[in-house]
This record gives C-alpha cells, structure tokens and sequence, in this order.
C-alpha cells in the first residue's frame, strides 16, 4: 500500500516539487486533549518540505491567498508511530488580510493524507489518515520562521474505528 501512495505522489508532484520552498521541522505533544481524556500522549516530531510552486490559483492575482501549493511530510512519535504524508496548503500574510499591509505573521493552512503505522502507540484505526493543520507563524529577521500549529490527524471513518488524535506543535521553518 505504502508503495502505491508513494508512486502516486512521485506522479503528481514531481514537476512542481524541485522549486523553491521551504523545510518545516517540527517538535510536539501528540494526542493533546484540553478536556484531560488524552490516553497516549507522548512527543511528535515532523518534519515538511513545502513547494513555494503553486499547483493550481483560484483567487485573484494580486492575492496570493489563494494559490494551493503542494507539501510532503513525514511525523513521527516516541512510540514508533510513522505517518507519511502529502497534501496542499496556502499561506497569507496576516497583516496583508487584516489590514492591507504586510506584517511579519501569516498564517498556512493544510489539508493532507497519508499512510500511517501506530508503532506501539494509539491506534487510529486504519493505515490511510488525513490530517488538517492550522498554523501561524513569524517571520524573523534571516526571513527564517517560527511558529505554533494545532493538528488534526483521523481516517475520515474509513475504519472500524476512528479515535483521531490532535497535535500541538512548535516549528522552526527554514526558506531557500
């Protein structure tokens, strides 16, 4: 299975994914709950490469909000649980959206799917996941980032069960 999805985002991607962009490694708390219920929390790490080649423009030109650029993934736990994963995201300045000038903060939304290999941690239920991601993140001085994201990863009920788990996380991103 691990090989087709692997094969399949080699296709689609490959002529968009040698541009330039930017490396997103990542630290977190993996399966947080903020009502206490959480079971199997221990430590995410990720890592992403996000394209700054944009797949497909669906807003204005002058607006950049709207241009889905493509991201591959890779998570991984203090529990051996492995999650690979592609998806889109776009970005915005937020003083741009805000206020009409550019601000050092922006925000980056995602969407993705994936394998996923629960190790000895929680079991999510099914070996393809998606995962939704909400981020914002500053800008410091040598244009690198730093940045705070609250994740969703679930199978969307393709499996006979669907737990889900949510990640905070705190990430350094490095542009080229």
């Amino acid at each position: 299975m691990f090989k087709v999805f692997l094969l399949i985002v080699i296709i689609l991607f490959t002529n968009k994914a040698y541009t330039k962009g930017t490396n997103v490694f990542g630290l977190g708390i993996y399966d947080i709950k903020f009502d206490g219920s959480e079971k199997n929390q221990t430590t995410d790490f990720r890592y992403e490469y996000r394209s700054d080649k944009s797949l497909l423009d669906i807003g204005p030109e002058e607006d950049n909000f709207f241009f889905l650029k493509p991201f591959f993934g890779f998570e991984y736990t203090n529990d051996s649980a492995t999650y690979f994963l592609s998806g889109i995201y776009f970005e915005d300045n937020l003083g741009e959206l805000f206020e009409g000038d550019k601000s050092k903060f922006f925000f980056t939304p995602s969407l993705g799917a994936g394998i996923y290999d629960d190790g000895s941690g929680k079991k999510l239920g099914n070996d393809l996941q998606f995962r939704t991601s909400l981020e914002v993140s500053y800008e410091l001085k040598n244009k690198n980032r730093i940045g705070i994201s609250f994740s969703h990863i679930s199978n969307a009920n393709l499996g006979d069960k669907n737990p889900g788990v949510e990640i905070l996380s705190f990430s350094y991103h490095i542009t080229y």
